[in-house]
């Protein structure tokens, strides 16, 4: 490892303990050879491919290139890679790991995320399990240190109480890095613009916002937050407001009509909602059938749209559905350091 090696190769190199010996000799050379200004984001293993690594500025194969005169090839993974990295990964019990096959991802220690893809076995119109993989996709988990103080600023009332926000964002626009901090910092408070803490409601449907990995959170969420984990958003959001009385329920990825029912319900009962929905502008969020009434009706009272202008994580703007200003035009919050 470089003596000054970056946050995200020190968590790539630290990946290769749950992937087969030689594909993680192939991906510690690969990570050697790339830039300091390049974090990277995903390693993808495909049987009879060569392994892809993608990063905040672009993808490409491993090894990146041969050394002079020599007849080596580029590294193909093969089955018996994705089995023995699949073994690592669930710590030699598949069956113990049926849950995640079934849903198709699994959560390592650290909130790494592994996603799947194989055969699905179906039983009743659901899925079982998924058997014979043949993908593996390890998203790598980070939590950089950006200040979004002024971001939350204008997602507050007069009087400090949180908006109903939504955040929009593009695939791989920071949506869900940006929704962690907005929590920590509701959790935890921020004494300089007179923000007390409050008890936050996580519901983790898919483990990617804490990281949960038995029980234990592997990203921080504030003090006074509270996560349950794995559970459909449509119901985990009524079973927090009723046990654990959180003044904001946080959520990623609004997905359909009972996931806005179930947001409806938390605002009738004065919770304050954030919530992610997968969009690139404004037009295209008030063009989603299950949520135009949500909208129109401005139970949401802010929109924060995010893409990859400037890198991941850069708000094109800070919408008042009420008055429809944009209240913070194109700001970059990108960490290079750090990166999303």
């Amino acid at each position: 490892m470089k003596k000054n090696a970056s946050p995200t190769s020190v968590v790539a190199l630290d990946i290769g303990r749950w992937v087969a010996g030689p594909v993680e000799k192939v991906v510690q050379e690969g990570i050697k050879n790339i830039s300091d200004k390049e974090i990277i984001e995903e390693i993808r293993l495909r049987i009879n491919k060569p392994i892809m690594l993608r990063t905040n500025i672009r993808e490409f194969f491993l090894p990146l290139k041969n050394p002079a005169g020599s007849n080596e090839r580029t590294y193909v993974v093969t089955k018996e890679d994705l089995l023995t990295s699949l073994e690592k990964m669930t710590f030699s019990s598949i069956y113990a790991a049926e849950e995640g096959l079934r849903q198709g991802y699994l959560t390592l220690p650290g909130g790494h995320r592994v996603g799947l893809a194989g055969e699905t076995v179906v039983e009743f119109g659901r899925i079982k399990t998924l058997k014979n993989i043949s993908a593996i996709n390890i998203r790598l988990a980070q939590q950089p240190e950006i200040d979004l103080a002024d971001l939350l600023v204008s997602l507050l009332h007069k009087n400090k109480s949180f908006c109903h926000t939504l955040i929009a964002s593009p695939p791989r626009a920071g949506k869900t890095t940006v929704l962690r901090q907005l929590i920590r910092l509701l959790s935890n408070g921020l004494p300089c613009i007179g923000l007390e803490g409050q008890v936050v409601g996580v519901v983790d449907e898919r483990s990617e916002i804490a990281g949960m990995y038995q029980g234990v959170p592997s990203f921080d969420l504030g003090m006074r937050t509270d996560v349950l984990d794995r559970c459909p958003k449509a119901l985990g959001i009524g079973i927090l407001i009723r046990t654990m009385s959180p003044a904001v329920v946080a959520v990623d990825e609004l997905g359909g009509v009972e996931d806005i029912e179930a947001v409806r319900d938390a605002i009738r009962c004065g919770v304050r909602v954030l919530a992610t929905v997968h969009a690139d502008s404004l037009e295209e969020l008030k063009k989603r059938e299950y949520l135009k009434d949500l909208l129109k009706t401005e139970a949401f009272e802010r929109v924060v749209l995010l893409s990859r202008a400037y890198g991941p994580g850069t708000i094109e703007g800070v919408y008042d559905l009420d008055s429809g200003a944009n209240l913070k035009p194109l700001t970059k919050v990108y960490n290079r350091t750090a990166g999303f």
